[in-house]
């Protein structure tokens, strides 16, 4: 891949986003501090960080291009389609971030641009 595609962002994350995020996070917590994550998530600021530093943060491993999803959001990217801000959540206990919706958009910006400035909502 190219640095040379400009990867548009959306000002904001979208409903299904945060409805993803709850049936992710609804894994990870009881469904009483999920609830609580993603409406906190809903009232946090924009904010942005380096996609090389995000996977480094949250212990993740990179999927490749061939994932459908990545390569769905790839797609998107070249045609010049908005993506979707991540959200993200500390988890102190365990000393790591959780992407609680993103990871595929994350890992198509990745493999553009590990550099890359991803704008997310963080709490």
């Amino acid at each position: 891949m190219s640095k040379n595609i400009e990867v548009i962002w959306l000002t904001e994350p979208e409903d299904k986003d945060y409805l993803a995020s709850l049936s992710y996070l609804g894994l990870i917590f009881d469904n009483k501090s999920a609830k609580e994550l993603v409406k906190a998530l809903r009232k946090a600021s924009m904010t942005s960080f380096k996609a090389k530093d995000i996977f480094r943060s949250s212990g993740l491993s990179l999927l490749g291009i061939s994932n459908i999803h990545v390569e769905r959001n790839t797609v998107k990217m070249k045609s010049g389609i908005r993506l979707s801000p991540l959200l993200l959540v500390r988890d102190d206990r365990q000393r790591r971030l959780i992407i609680a919706d993103g990871y595929h958009r994350l890992c198509s910006v990745y493999s553009i641009d590990e550099d890359a400035d991803i704008p997310c909502k963080i709490v």
